[in-house]
């Protein structure tokens, strides 16, 4: 895993563009896309759409970083 997946996994949440960034290497309105289609894991906080990165370590296959 490189070092930028590794930081934004260490987050409770990480935003939209990053995780489609850095995970699946995404645009940023691509990444909204995907967010609203379910392929990317949300939770919405107000009116900011979030990605809680427990839920993305576990659509990732990934065990969780401590």
């Amino acid at each position: 895993m490189n070092e930028e997946l590794l930081k934004l996994l260490s987050k409770p949440t990480a935003s939209v563009p990053d995780v489609g960034r850095i995970v699946y290497g995404l645009s940023r309105n691509a990444s909204y896309d995907a967010a609203s289609r379910g392929d990317i894991p949300t939770i919405q906080i107000g009116k900011l759409k979030k990605v809680p990165t427990a839920m993305l370590r576990a659509k990732l296959g990934l065990e969780a970083v401590v």
